[in-house]
C-alpha cells in the first residue's frame, strides 16, 4: 500500500495531483479512470510516475528511503547498514545534479504532459497559395519563463505575457506577408529561459524565473501551438524547426516532442528534430542555415565554410544562401563568402542583470519572404510597439 498523502508533493501537473489526491481518498484506479474519462492503463502510469519520480528524489519508503532530496538535487546512490535482526540503523544518502539526473526527470515531465495532449485535428488548406514564395518566421530567443519588474527592469514580463506577446507578434506578421505556400517557424534557441527547475544557467548563474516550471513549460508549448495553427490558416506547408539554445538545451528536446505529439495526425505540418545544434533549408537555389549562435563567432565567421561542409551538393544548387541566428538580442548582419548571416532581435524584455548591464536592443519579429529562384523578395517587420497596441485592442 503506497502512501499517496506524502506522495502529493511529488506530483509535477495537474493531473498527477487530481490522481494522487482521489488516491488519498482510497478512490480506486477503475473509479479515477471512469471519472476523468481516460484508460485505467493510463492511470497506472500516471500512479507509476509519481512513485519513479519520488525515488528519484529520495523517497521510496518500500526501500527504506524516507528523506526526500533538497530542492534541486537527486538520489544519485545509497548505503544502508542494517543490524543482526534487518533493522535499518545507518544510512548514507549520496546525491547529484548531473546532467543524466537532469534529463531523466525532464523525459517523466515529457511523458506526464504528453498524456495530456490530444492531437489537433487536420484542417482544410487555404483555397489559394503562390508555390513560388516560402515564409519564413524566424524567433529570436523568446525567453518564455523569463520574469521581470517593471520597477526593476523598466517592464513587466511573465510567462503569460510572453505567450501574448508571441501570438499576436505572429498573426501580424501572417496577416501581412504574400500567401505563400509553404512557412517555416524558426525557433532560434532560447525559447525557455530556464532549462530546469533549478532556474539556473549551465554556467550557474541564477535566473529570475516566472511562477512553477511545469506551468512554464505547459504554457511555453501552448504559445507554439498558438503560432503554429496561426500559420496552418495562411499556408499549405509548415515546417517547425526548434535549435537548440543555450539556456534551454534539454527542454528544446521536449518542445519539439510534445509539438509533434500534438501535430502527428496533421499532415500539414512537419516538426523536424531538435537534436542536431545545425539545421539546413533548401528551397529551389534558396538555402538556409540556422543554429542558436552561442557555438559561432559574432560576425558568423566561419557559417559559409561549415554550410558548404555540410551541405556540399545543397551548396551546389543553390546561389541564395542565409544564416539566422539568435543568442545575441540584436539585428546584426553580414556579408560572408558565398552566403548572408543575420542574426535577430526578439521580443522579450530585459531582466535585471541585463537592465543593469545597460544593454537596450530593439524588440521586434519580423517574416522573411523568399522566391525559389531570387531569394529574399521581401520581409515584415513587428515592433513591439504593435504587438502592445494589439493586446491593448483585445482587452
Amino acid at each position: 500500500m503506497h502512501d499517496w498523502k506524502s506522495l502529493l508533493q511529488f506530483c509535477i501537473t495537474e493531473k498527477q495531483t487530481v490522481v494522487c489526491q482521489m488516491r488519498i481518498e482510497g478512490i480506486t484506479v477503475e473509479s479515477i479512470a471512469q471519472e476523468l474519462k481516460i484508460t485505467e492503463r493510463n492511470i497506472r502510469n500516471i500512479c507509476a510516475r509519481i512513485r519513479k519520480y519520488a525515488a528519484l528524489n529520495g523517497y521510496a519508503p518500500e526501500y527504506d528511503l524516507t528523506h526526500a532530496t533538497a530542492p534541486g538535487q537527486v538520489l544519485k546512490g545509497t548505503s544502508t547498514l542494517y543490524d543482526a535482526d534487518g533493522a535499518q540503523r545507518l544510512q548514507w544518502v549520496k546525491t547529484n545534479a548531473d546532467k543524466n539526473a537532469q534529463l531523466e526527470m525532464l523525459r517523466e515531465a515529457i511523458t506526464t504532459i504528453a498524456d495530456d495532449i490530444k492531437p489537433v485535428n487536420p484542417v482544410k488548406p487555404p483555397i489559394f497559395s503562390n508555390d513560388q514564395l516560402l515564409c519564413v518566421y524566424p524567433m529570436g530567443d523568446p525567453h518564455v519563463g523569463m520574469y521581470a519588474w517593471a520597477e526593476e527592469s523598466g517592464e513587466d514580463f511573465d510567462v503569460d505575457i510572453a505567450r501574448s506577446d508571441l501570438k499576436s507578434a505572429m498573426q501580424y506578421l501572417s496577416d501581412n506577408t504574400p500567401a505563400s505556400e509553404r512557412a517555416i517557424i524558426v525557433n532560434l534557441g532560447d525559447f525557455f529561459h530556464a532549462d530546469n527547475a533549478n532556474s539556473r544557467t549551465k554556467s550557474g548563474n541564477v535566473l529570475d524565473t516566472d511562477t512553477r516550471w511545469a506551468r512554464v513549460l505547459e504554457l511555453g508549448i501552448l504559445a507554439m501551438v498558438d503560432c503554429i495553427d496561426i500559420a496552418r490558416k495562411k499556408h499549405k506547408h509548415v515546417d517547425v524547426y526548434n535549435a537548440i539554445g543555450n539556456h534551454d538545451e534539454h527542454s528544446s528536446i521536449m518542445l519539439a516532442l510534445c509539438l509533434k505529439a500534438w501535430y502527428r495526425n496533421e499532415p500539414r505540418v512537419n516538426i523536424m528534430d531538435t537534436a542536431a545544434k545545425h539545421h539546413y533549408i533548401r528551397f529551389g537555389k534558396v538555402l538556409i542555415g540556422i543554429t542558436h549562435g552561442d557555438t559561432i563567432k559574432r560576425g558568423g565567421s566561419g557559417l559559409d565554410a561549415l554550410m558548404a561542409a555540410d551541405k556540399p551538393e545543397d551548396w551546389g544548387k543553390s546561389t541564395k544562401r542565409y544564416w539566422y541566428t539568435g543568442h545575441i538580442h540584436s539585428t546584426n548582419r553580414a556579408e560572408l563568402t558565398g552566403a548572408t548571416w543575420e542574426s535577430f532581435r526578439n521580443l522579450a524584455g530585459n531582466d535585471s542583470w541585463h537592465q543593469g548591464q545597460g544593454y537596450r536592443s530593439g524588440r521586434d519579429m519580423v517574416a522573411i519572404v523568399h522566391h525559389h529562384d531570387h531569394g529574399e523578395v521581401a520581409r515584415a517587420t513587428c515592433d513591439i510597439s504593435i504587438v502592445r497596441s494589439e493586446n491593448e485592442r483585445i482587452r
